[in-house]
């Protein structure tokens, strides 16, 4: 998901969706450890979601306290 389409999200979403990505690497890293995992760069993809993720709810939370 591209972070102009994260934007769209409010931040109960955001932050639903970034504990869903979490244990998705999670369960990447079980699958990895125990030679399951066929394409490994899907944890590097995962991980940068989640990055994109925390960013734009950094950047909502301070737009919020910049209208407070």
């Amino acid at each position: 998901m591209k972070a102009s389409e994260l934007r769209d999200l409010s931040v109960g979403e955001l932050k639903e969706r970034h504990m869903t990505l979490a244990q998705e690497v999670f369960n990447l890293r079980f699958q990895r450890a125990a030679n399951q995992l066929e394409n490994r760069r899907k944890i590097r993809n995962t991980r940068k979601e989640i990055a994109r993720v925390l960013t734009v709810i950094a950047q909502k939370e301070r737009s919020e306290e910049g209208t407070k």
